[in-house]
């Protein structure tokens, strides 16, 4: 993949997470402003709901305080007598009408288990006109709406089904007051005629004869009550007893001092009561003031000051002839902990997305970025190996051009000396293609390992007498250690010969003039410790933690004389592996480097 591809996705990502995170801060915010919104109206509604009981309570004191002056005792205990009688008649009169609707609702009930869909009919005038008559039966249909709602910041879906005429006509008169109910008996679409119903029919909810006499006991019972000619004469024209008695509380009450007319316990715990109704459990600062004067302040914030995002306000006995002589005010320093605490899931859940939408973004970014470099390692690889193919193949290709000459056949020293050369470059071709075939296996998992005993001091020592030759080649200096007493290990032979092989083999690449090499043994907790350092140009850092990769070859080993796929140290850590061991590396820049193999021992 070429550098502008990727860029260019990676581009096409960074949009497409910004646009997710704008679009969740945008959402965030709006819920923000919403509950803000939500909050505020709550909260002035509390405060009307105070002021409003304060003003009442105010009032319904001093009628308590009348009513116990203005009558005498004897009037009163006949009263009391003749209302006693009276209650008691309503009583009865309600037991038997609480009766006829228990028995309504028991049958009502009944008919709403008995059928799926049961529709009250919303007048007798409906039912006579639409139901009841065949000529605007045709006009009847059958409403099927589904209404969603916001309750307490979740969403509510409620399922409606309703009964209505597509026209309008005349309604008939009804002829009783029983309850009647239209049951569909098939399935339910919006705008459906559904002729298949039928009506069930149960008797009243309410006897109305009983109705009007319980009224009529009840407005007795009032003027039994009323103790006062003013509440009497109210009673008498129809009006509300509580409007004229309010008037009347009126010209004495506001004529008082508010500080007299104030009680600040009463009103904090109501506020506190009406706030917890609307799931506020906050802290606040409260204040009464009488126009620019502070009668009362309570203080959980005291380092605070009100700011008017935060303070609230109502008046006082605003029922008063003039105007309104006291302010309630509440503050909430907290505010915005309080809102934020309410969206806390909302804001963990985005943040979780958020992370796993980058986490994803990242992956890939990565994966992309590793993929190109492994095939540009690939690459690397290709070259390399058609390079090393190359040399061999040359060179087998002039020798034996040469030995066709006659001249230089009939030279049995010359012919020898060539024949030795085509072999040689045939080994080396042989271990080059043998090398990658391993690696191959060991990728896919076809690789089978012997498993038998094999001792690590002799292998170490079989593997340096065999590459004598190659050692002198390069003036290399070997020093052996051979120190471990118990050096039997379980594993395949070849492949750990190997593995030795190729370590001592980088660490004759790998050195600058001429290779001082050291090879050790020794136990270490029920294990052998195969060490081999050499004193070359070392690795970096960076480089020490790529050299187990496939394809991966250090830069500055890459010379002209220095040959290889990048293979041999990812066949050494996968062998070492597979014989449940493990190897580490030790390095630094110019000084050399150290491999540390770690073989369990037999047993």
């Amino acid at each position: 993949m070429k550098h502008k591809s990727i860029g260019f996705i990676i581009g096409l990502m960074t949009v497409a997470l910004l646009g997710v995170m704008a679009m969740q801060y945008f959402f965030i915010r709006q819920s923000y402003i919403l509950k803000a919104q939500l909050f505020d109206e709550s909260v002035k509604a509390a405060l009307n709901a105070v002021a409003a009981k304060a003003e009442k309570r105010e009032v319904m004191q001093l009628a308590e305080t009348q009513r116990k002056n203005k009558e005498k005792l004897e009037r009163e205990q006949r009263k009391l007598e003749e209302q006693l009688r009276i209650k008691t008649e309503i009583e009865q009169l309600r037991e038997r009408q609480a009766r006829l609707y228990t028995t309504f609702k028991q049958r009502e009930e009944m008919l709403f288990t008995q059928y799926p869909v049961v529709l009250p009919i919303e007048s007798n005038e409906f039912y006579e006109t639409y139901l009841n008559n065949s000529r605007y039966k045709e006009l009847l249909r059958v409403n099927f709406e589904s209404n969603a709602t916001v309750d307490g910041g979740f969403q509510r879906n409620d399922n409606l089904v309703g009964l209505y005429a597509i026209r309008q006509v005349p309604l008939i008169k009804a002829k009783d007051d029983s309850i009647r109910y239209f049951i569909p008996l098939g399935p339910i679409s919006p705008g459906s005629t559904l002729l298949n119903y039928a009506i069930k029919v149960l008797p009243p909810r309410q006897d109305l004869k009983l109705k009007d006499e319980i009224a009529r006991k009840e407005r007795q019972l009032q003027l039994l009550q009323a103790t006062t000619l003013m509440d009497t004469i109210a009673i008498l024209s129809g009006k509300n007893p509580q409007i004229v008695e309010d008037f009347a509380a009126e010209m004495e009450l506001y004529k008082r001092p508010l500080s007299q007319r104030i009680d600040v316990a009463y009103i904090k715990s109501e506020l506190e009561r009406e706030l917890a109704s609307r799931d506020i459990h906050s802290a606040f600062n409260l204040e009464i003031k009488d126009k620019n004067t502070t009668l009362y302040a309570f203080a959980n914030f005291s380092h605070e000051k009100p700011s008017l995002k935060n303070l609230y306000v109502t008046e006082l006995f605003r029922a008063d002839n003039e105007r309104s002589s006291g302010r309630l005010a509440v503050y909430f320093p907290n505010k915005n902990n309080i809102l934020m605490g309410n969206m806390t899931v909302m804001l963990f859940s985005s943040i979780a997305l958020l992370l796993v939408l980058l986490s994803c973004f990242t992956y890939t970014i990565f994966t992309i970025l590793r993929q190109k470099k492994i095939s540009e390692m690939k690459t690397d690889f290709i070259n390399n190996m058609t390079h090393e193919f190359k040399t061999p193949v040359a060179t087998i290709m002039i020798a034996s051009e040469s030995l066709r000459d006659p001249e230089i056949a009939s030279d049995q020293v010359r012919a020898a000396r060539l024949a030795n050369i085509i072999y040689d470059e045939n080994v080396r071709l042989g271990n080059h293609i043998e090398r990658v075939l391993n690696i191959a296996r060991l990728e896919k998992d076809n690789l089978k390992l012997e498993h038998q005993d094999v001792d690590m001091n002799d292998l170490a020592q079989a593997v340096v007498d065999s590459m004598e030759l190659q050692l002198l080649k390069n003036d290399a200096q070997v020093d052996m250690h051979l120190d471990a007493a118990e050096a039997v290990v379980v594993g395949d032979e070849l492949h750990l010969s190997n593995v030795l092989f190729n370590l001592i083999d980088n660490a004759i690449k790998y050195s600058k003039e001429r290779p001082d090499i050291t090879i050790r043994t020794k136990n270490v907790h029920r294990h052998i410790q195969i060490t081999v350092a050499d004193k070359g140009i070392g690795m970096s850092r960076d480089q020490l933690s790529r050299i187990f990769e496939q394809f991966y070859r250090i830069p500055t080993g890459n010379r002209h004389d220095v040959k290889g796929f990048g293979l041999g140290l990812s066949y050494v850590s996968d062998i070492v592996k597979r014989c449940g061991g493990k190897v580490q590396v030790k390095s630094e820049k110019d000084k050399g480097t150290t491999f540390e193999i770690m073989l369990p021992l037999k047993g």
